[in-house]
């Protein structure tokens, strides 16, 4: 197994590609802490990874709160020993253009950026203590190239993307790797967003956005946790400061 021993911390993963991950994670042997702000999502992603003999327990949290962020790692500890794996997952999809409010940028802030730093420096504490450890944060396509009415979501993805590679340059030392994986569209819920704001079909939308992609479909989650569980793993020992592109060759055109 690729990850035995390892504990791991998986934010959003109550749903979705923090799902998907989660599930893999302790497929591979991880003991997985699974994050949500979403008590019965989380609470189901547990169910699933102990029903299949893994070992895993809910975290209900809020990113965004730094004393949340600091005893997610606390209570990992306490529970699993130590912490050698971080994937910085949760988001929020606040997707506008300019007539985007001040709230909309503070709620996208907060969860996408701020929520990424949080929980990294708490949990870069306990990994320094391992000797060793490794952060994949969560990007996307829009961190690298601009979409329609996309500034809100697209600057703070982009703003995951230079923090991957600075905390790669400042964790160096301490041999912790941060890496980045970019999705293009994943089928998840999130998806629920923009079939509301377009007022079209969900098979409309995934028609729409296949046609964006080279591989002529979207995505499924465990595509993208499979990148995920990679650069988590030591197979992916020297690479760090790096972003992977999950997109079905969205961004190749």
């Amino acid at each position: 197994m690729r990850l035995q021993g390892k504990v791991a911390i998986i934010t959003g993963s109550g749903s979705g590609i923090g799902r998907a991950t989660a599930l893999l994670f302790a497929e591979q042997g991880a003991k997985v802490a699974v994050v949500d702000i979403n008590r019965d999502g989380g609470e189901a992603t547990v169910s699933l990874i102990r029903d299949q003999g893994g070992e895993a327990f809910f975290i209900l949290a809020d990113v965004s709160r730094e004393e949340d962020a600091e005893r997610i790692s606390r209570e990992t500890v306490r529970r699993f020993g130590g912490v050698d794996i971080l994937v910085n997952n949760a988001a929020i999809f606040v997707i506008k253009g300019l007539e985007a409010t001040i709230e909309d940028w503070q709620r996208s802030l907060a969860v996408n950026v701020i929520g990424t730093a949080l929980c990294s420096k708490y949990a870069v504490e306990e990994m320094k203590k391992r000797g060793k450890g490794a952060i994949v944060n969560l990007g996307s396509i829009s961190s690298v190239i601009a979409q329609p009415e996309f500034i809100t979501y697209s600057a703070t993805k982009a703003a995951i993307l230079q923090m991957t590679r600075n905390m790669a340059v400042d964790l160096a030392p301490f041999h912790i790797r941060v890496n980045c994986v970019c999705p293009g569209t994943i089928l998840t819920p999130a998806l629920q967003n923009p079939v509301e704001q377009q007022g079209i079909s969900l098979q409309q939308l995934l028609a729409e956005e296949a046609s964006k992609h080279v591989l002529g479909r979207v995505g499924e989650p465990r595509e993208v946790a499979y990148a995920i569980l990679f650069l988590a793993s030591d197979e992916a020992s020297f690479i760090t400061g790096t972003y992977l592109m999950v997109d079905g060759g969205y961004t190749a055109r």
